[in-house]
């Protein structure tokens, strides 16, 4: 008798391109309707918004993707394959081009009822969404992108531009026009003048020096708000904190509003490797936590604004009103504010000329392809500067850890210690400040001074990464909230001891709730708040306590 096999795990393109069986489609059905299509018949074509999932019942379509020397084929789905991947759980506007190519019976169902479909079916939630999550990577990994970034990467703008694509999961086609020969061609062919990079070629639109703003709107990452609409809740902020909140917020039904000023993520979305966060015993990176943070809240119905700031809220009245950048007023009758902290700027001559040329102020796997056999220095104790000097030394010839403390133990993880003490490529120096930056185009000399001894040292170092201190991004709620006399967000008990920063006047005959601020129904989370931990786990914690805390004011106001 032949001993049994164990069966071989579907490969990753099986996962991502799976066929469903009669069953799993019989209970779609309900959900859609049967739609007879033609050979040459247009599904989707990129740029369009609000497109449908399709299921192959027979027939055949193939997807397609633009580039700049016509179309390009992705994959061919036949009966039992269905159509989709991240920008449709996102609402975004579609990549690519849907073509049928055999007559046949296709089951439509538009994203509302996908979505319902992935919130009530687990089977089914689990084979769209891995494959849907596949497609993504496959996109990326094969530089299946709508997007051309040509850029320098002596260009702070260049890089943010970079990072924002990165963190964002969108696949970009970059050309570093200091070193590609075609660059001139692309430059030529688009009428593009060097002075102009960088340069964002979307949709076959030409952007020139674009800010983010600008570039999210012509990649449709927003859906479209209805500034009419009252919101059971909107989010200020996409980190640990404010992606938890709207994870358990739309799971639990509410109607969910995100606003991110740059990309989800937050802080910890520049960290290499957090390894101390429950459930990942060999670590993971802050971008693939809050990818993952982001498409589950996402699945749930919570939309997000990307690229937007809030810069005033109106408190007066309930519902409350915040303000967009834009101008928009939107309203909702409760908020969480998950703003985060922002590293501090030293005050140091030269620092805004060489900031994103040879100033850092995050460690990703772009930085550290510059810093390749070279000497490096990272300032900060706190478990973000370790993080980023162990990355670092993975290709950098010796990283140079500046603290301006003697010690470590009271700011940074005891595993993150010892990763830094038994590592040969990393120099640890204590009581040690960064006095001096020069050089002429971008940085090319520090200069730190021990604080004992006031020893200056000076080395030809490149590329320094500032990981220093906290200050919360709360400047917009100064008046309108009890802030601490640094800016944190009081809140709870804490607002007995408010300050002038703003008034602890509460208005209610109840207590405030643990994580409710001095405006009954808005709620302060993550490092933006008072006494905060600065650690994701407890940002995640406060995130989820805080929409328990936001069921029981909804029942008040």
């Amino acid at each position: 008798m032949p001993s049994p096999t164990n069966p071989r795990a579907p490969d990753a393109n099986t996962q991502a391109f799976p066929r469903l069986t009669s069953t799993q489609i019989a209970r779609i059905r309900p959900l859609g309707h049967i739609r007879n299509v033609q050979s040459g018949e247009t599904l989707y074509k990129p740029n369009d918004s609000a497109v449908p999932f399709f299921v192959v019942l027979s027939g055949q379509m193939e997807v397609l993707r633009p580039t700049l020397d016509g179309e390009r084929l992705v994959t061919t789905h036949n009966p039992g394959c269905f159509t989709g991947e991240m920008t449709m759980i996102a609402g975004q506007r579609c990549w690519v081009h849907g073509r049928v190519t055999a007559p046949g019976e296709f089951l439509e169902l538009s994203r509302e009822a996908m979505l319902a479909l992935v919130a009530r079916d687990g089977e089914l939630s689990e084979i769209l969404m891995r494959a849907f999550i596949l497609r993504r990577l496959l996109l990326i990994r094969e530089g299946y992108g709508n997007v051309v970034l040509m850029g320098s990467r002596h260009s702070a703008q260049t890089l943010q531009l970079r990072e924002f694509f990165s963190r964002n999961g969108h696949p970009y086609t970059y050309i570093d026009l200091d070193t590609d020969r075609t660059a001139r061609e692309l430059l030529d062919r688009f009428e593009v003048k060097a002075s102009d990079v960088p340069v964002v070629i979307c949709h076959g639109t030409v952007l020139r020096s674009p800010s983010i703003q600008k570039v999210a709107d012509c990649l449709g990452f927003n859906v479209s708000v209805d500034s009419t609409r009252l919101h059971d809740l909107i989010i200020v902020g996409a980190g640990p904190a404010g992606l938890a909140a709207a994870v358990y917020a739309a799971s639990e039904g509410l109607n969910v509003l995100m606003i991110e000023a740059q990309s989800p993520g937050g802080q910890a979305g520049s960290s290499s490797k957090i390894e101390n966060y429950l459930g990942f015993p060999t670590g993971v990176s802050g971008m693939e936590l809050a990818t993952r943070a982001t498409t589950q809240a996402q699945k749930f119905g919570a939309n997000m604004l990307i690229a937007r700031s809030v810069t005033r809220l109106h408190g007066d009245n309930c519902p409350y009103q915040v303000v967009l950048d834009t101008g928009e007023l939107l309203a909702t009758r409760a908020i969480i504010i998950a703003t985060g902290a922002q590293y501090n700027r030293p005050k140091l001559e030269n620092l805004a000329r060489f900031e994103g040329d040879g100033i850092y102020y995050g460690a990703t796997c772009i930085e550290s392809q510059w810093c390749e056999g070279r000497e490096v220095a990272v300032v900060g104790g706190g478990n973000s500067a370790g993080q980023a000097a162990v990355f670092l030394s993975q290709t950098a010839h010796r990283v140079h850890l500046l603290v301006r403390a003697g010690e470590l133990s009271s700011t940074m993880s005891r595993y993150l210690i010892q990763r830094l003490t038994e590592n040969p490529n990393i120099e640890l120096h204590f009581n040690t400040e960064i006095v001096s930056l020069e050089g002429e185009s971008s940085l090319e000399r520090i200069a730190w001074r021990d604080r004992n001894t006031g020893e200056v040292s000076a080395r030809g170092i490149q590329h320094l990464f500032l990981m220093t201190g906290a200050a919360p991004r709360t400047e917009w709620l100064r008046g309108c909230l009890a802030l601490d006399d640094k800016g944190f967000i009081l809140t709870g008990r804490d607002l007995d001891t408010a300050g002038p920063q703003g008034s602890s006047t509460w208005p209610l005959a109840r207590p405030p709730q643990m994580l409710e601020t001095s405006l009954p129904g808005v709620f302060a989370v993550g490092d933006a708040r008072s006494g905060n931990v600065k650690r994701v786990a407890s940002a995640v914690g406060e995130g989820a306590i805080s929409v328990h805390m936001v069921h029981r004011a909804l029942v008040e106001l």
